[in-house]
Formats: C-alpha cells, sequence, structure tokens
C-alpha cells in the first residue's frame, strides 16, 4: 500500500479515538480502553479492507464485521458513524434510553451491525456460523470475527475454534485484541493465555501477528492474511496498548471499564489533536 494511503488511516483513526473519547463523556458511561487501543484495526478494516455499502447495509455481497467482545462497542458505533451508516450527532445518544447505541450492541436496532453481542465467547460462535454458511452457499465474502484476548477465558470460544478447523473455514478471520488486560486486571495474572500462538496452532489456524497499534504493521498483517487461504480458518493476534494515544489511560487496567470525566476527556483530546497536528504535518 501506498504511503499515502497509509496516512489517510492514521488520520482516520486519530478522528476515532477522538469520536470515542467525546462519545463516552456524552454518555458518562462505558469503555475506554479497548476502543482507543483498536482505533487503528478497525481504521484500516471500515476504511480499506472491508467490502461494506452504508448505503446498503443489508448487500448480500458484503463482508461481515462481528464484535464479539461488544463491551467495546464504542469504536464499532464510531467506525459506522464515520463510514456514513448513521449521523455523527447520534453519537452523542450512546448508552441512552431508546438509543440505538445501547452498551453492548443490538443488530435489530442498527444497519451495519451484524450480530448482538454481549456476553463473551458467543459472538465467535455466530461468526463461525456465518463462515459455515457462506461456505455452504459458495460466498466469496469474508467474516472478520473481533475478540479481547480476555475473552478466551470462555470455552466456548475453543469449541467455536475447533468447528471454524473442522469445516475448514479459510473465509474467517479472527482478530485478538491482545492487550493483556481485562476487567479484573492483567489477564496474564487472571488466566495466563501464553503460549497463545501454539494454541491456535493446535487448534488447526493459520496463526499471524502483529503491533495492532502501528498501521504499516496493521495493513501488512492484514493484507497477508487475506491472502492465505489454503483450507484452514486464521487468526491474527494483534499486540495493542488498552487506552492507546492518551498517556494517563495507556495500559491500565481501571480504564477496561469506565468513561473520562470532563477534565479527563479535555486533556485526552488535548493530546489526540496534537498528534493529529502532527501528523497532518508529515503529509506524503
Amino acid at each position: 500500500m501506498d504511503k499515502k494511503k497509509i496516512h489517510e488511516l492514521k488520520l482516520k483513526a486519530n478522528t476515532l479515538r477522538q469520536d470515542v473519547i467525546t462519545t463516552l463523556l456524552a454518555a458518562g458511561a462505558g469503555h475506554t480502553g479497548g476502543p482507543l487501543g483498536m482505533a487503528d484495526v478497525f481504521s484500516a478494516l471500515y476504511f480499506h479492507f472491508v467490502k461494506h455499502d452504508p448505503k446498503k447495509p443489508h448487500w448480500d455481497g458484503r463482508d461481515r464485521v462481528v464484535l464479539s467482545n461488544g463491551h467495546i462497542c464504542a469504536i464499532l458505533y464510531c467506525a459506522l458513524a464515520e463510514s456514513g451508516y448513521l449521523p455523527k450527532e447520534e453519537l452523542k445518544t450512546f448508552r441512552k434510553i431508546n438509543s440505538r447505541l445501547q452498551g453492548h450492541p443490538n443488530r435489530s436496532d442498527l444497519p451495519g451491525v451484524e450480530t448482538s453481542a454481549g456476553s463473551l465467547g458467543q459472538g465467535i460462535c455466530v461468526a463461525v456460523g456465518m463462515a459455515l454458511a457462506g461456505k455452504l452457499d459458495k460466498k466469496p465474502h469474508t467474516v472478520y470475527a473481533l475478540m479481547g484476548d480476555g475473552e478466551l477465558n470462555e470455552g466456548a470460544c475453543w469449541e467455536a475454534f475447533l468447528n471454524a478447523h473442522k469445516f475448514k473455514l479459510d473465509n474467517l478471520l479472527v482478530m485478538v485484541d491482545r492487550n493483556d488486560i481485562q476487567i479484573d486486571g492483567f489477564g496474564h495474572d487472571v488466566l495466563p493465555l501464553d503460549p497463545l500462538p501454539d494454541k491456535f496452532k493446535a487448534f488447526g489456524f493459520d496463526v499471524f501477528e502483529g503491533n495492532g497499534n502501528d498501521m504499516e504493521q496493521v495493513v501488512k498483517t492484514t493484507e497477508k492474511a487475506l491472502k492465505t487461504k489454503n483450507g484452514k480458518p486464521r487468526v491474527i493476534l494483534w499486540r495493542t496498548t488498552m487506552g492507546k494515544g492518551v498517556d494517563f489511560m495507556e495500559n491500565l487496567p481501571k480504564w477496561h471499564g469506565i468513561p473520562p470525566t470532563q477534565e479527563q476527556a479535555d486533556e485526552a483530546l488535548k493530546q489526540l489533536r496534537a498528534q493529529r497536528t502532527k501528523l497532518e504535518a508529515e503529509k506524503p
């Protein structure tokens, strides 16, 4: 990919991070760290890789993006708004009564949401079913399943992975946010997952790894994974920093599930705007 496109995706990621902060501030509730950490991946997906059309959200030829760790839905809503699925003004209704933007996504309310999510481990099961249906119907689309590494503590995930291997679902691309933080603290303290790449290999996956906060790596690794279709499901383990872009939020478990105060949001936006100014000065 040329440097100009990479630069555009970096700017989009910055926009998404700013929108996450303002969305959570308006709600007074929600998860901050995960959405900020995954902004680069969502930028690359929605503005480069995923085949989708906000004017035809149920277009049969679209790729399916399943957010299994539904609690980070602020980043999904911001990406959908930036793509044109909903007006950006609607982001201010996040977690409000009667809003389409609930604290966990509801597919019956909002175009672009492929499955309702909340109970960890269920979204990946739906994604495997979607990929199997696509295989049986000989459809060319890709099913992207986004997960958190804390979610992998759920046994249902591994049942889904077994079926993905059994049915040779090479139209499935799982992406794991490997930030090693969950609601109870650091993942390696709660329930260690390492050696995680070996576990996925043992379950029959082609495994890829990359820095999920480095846009060049995000694009390069995703391109490589998408080109690898040999009868196996694929997984990318993204090494990310929870709270990426806001120094007082980065890599701190407390930011897993709390929103910023007005003062914190002001400082976060100040930092993110400064990063944008620097990016804009680095035109390729």
